[in-house]
């Protein structure tokens, strides 16, 4: 079996650079909400799903516009 290694706190190697998460959301559930009233428009009207296909188009152009911007406040060592 493999040998165990135990370091303690003095001999561990100091933290490296900090995590980023993407903040809280709502805009994916609005493009899954777009998308399933588009599906729903497929068998009862077509008016439907050109109002579901703008609401998940304008969702994703905002989700895109939302990484962007968290992008651009990320560190240049990224």
């Amino acid at each position: 079996m493999a040998d165990e290694v135990r370091v303690t706190g003095d001999e561990a190697a100091p933290a490296g650079e900090a995590i980023h998460l993407p903040g809280p959301s709502y805009v994916p559930v609005i493009t899954a909400f777009g998308i399933t009233i588009a599906l729903v428009g497929v068998l009862l009207s077509w008016a439907l799903v050109v109002i579901g296909v703008l609401i998940a188009v304008i969702a994703i152009v905002r989700w895109i516009r939302q990484t962007r911007e968290e992008m651009a406040e990320l560190p240049l060592e990224h």
